[in-house]
């Protein structure tokens, strides 16, 4: 059994900053983190591995600090680390990137058959939540989103059963392998590396791979390959406090000036069948 884990490093979210000159983000200089929901996409991928046994590559495309995330999943219990990065693959959307990635998938596929991927549900710098979808749909994978739990893993008859989230609650599908996973975040809780895991972490090597080794259209990748383009972006307007009434000065005042704002637009008085001019127990004379 060969689970891929696709894994992205994001900013910490209370750093994010935007270039307003190219309206993305500014990475430089930012801690970054492991995707949460990637996070948990390696603790699902491990569980599944230490039940079924097989092997768990760990996949990221991203600039060479990224490696830092593929040391983190390798800690957690992945085999193997391959970082994606090459200038070509700078500045894509999500288009651009799924295809890097599956490029990358079927490279690994060649020498191990990948019946599995897991990916977080969405990145928390971008909330998409397309990359995963748009890999399962380019490799022609079942794609199976808002996964809250792998109810059953049968990799010998190929078919897996989970437990999804709807607007309605929740349902269970059962599919076949090969499949994706997009997975929520409460569908696994992850571990802690020990020490000596974390130490052999660092040891390991990883493998990086440019355009030429997984055998990228340039068309398709990075910036030449992604057709969102983004025409503006801000921050929104700061908000305004609302009006204040002070009970402490006259408390019937402060109620009755509170009620001709709630009933300015005549809105609450139709809805809660007030005639009209009769406001907050006044009549038309100002009983």
């Amino acid at each position: 059994m060969h689970i891929v884990c696709c894994l992205k490093q994001v900013p910490d979210t209370a750093d994010v900053k935007i270039d307003p000159e190219t309206n993305t983000l500014v990475r430089e200089g930012l801690e970054s983190i492991l995707n949460p929901y990637d996070l948990v996409a390696v603790e699902m991928a491990v569980r599944l591995k230490e039940k079924h046994g097989g092997r768990i590559s760990a996949l990221c495309m991203g600039p060479p600090q990224a490696q830092s995330v593929l040391r983190q999943a390798m800690s957690l219990g992945a085999d193997a680390g391959i970082l994606l990065s090459d200038r070509a693959f700078a500045g894509a959307d999500t288009l651009a990137t799924s295809y890097t990635l599956a490029q990358a998938v079927l490279i690994l596929n060649r020498k191990t058959p990948v019946n599995l991927i897991i990916c977080g549900k969405q990145a928390i710098d971008g909330d998409t939540a397309q990359t995963g979808p748009g890999l399962a749909t380019r490799l022609d994978y079942t794609q199976l989103t808002y996964v809250t739990a792998v109810e059953s893993f049968d990799p010998k008859n190929k078919l897996i059963r989970i437990k999804r989230r709807i607007e309605e609650g929740q349902e269970i599908l059962e599919a076949e392998l090969p499949a994706l996973l997009t997975v929520e975040l409460e569908s696994a809780r992850p571990r802690r590396a020990s020490l000596p895991e974390l130490i052999a972490s660092m040891r390991k090597d990883i493998e990086v791979w440019d355009k030429k080794k997984i055998e990228g259209d340039a068309n398709q990748l990075g910036i030449k390959g992604s057709p969102t383009w983004v025409r503006k972006m801000g921050a929104p307007p700061p908000r305004t406090s609302g009006p204040r009434f002070e009970a402490a000065k006259g408390l019937r005042e402060a109620v009755d000036q509170s009620l001709d704002i709630i009933f300015a637009d005549g809105f609450m008085a139709e809805e809660l069948g007030i005639p009209t001019g009769v406001h907050h127990g006044k009549d038309s004379r100002g009983n």
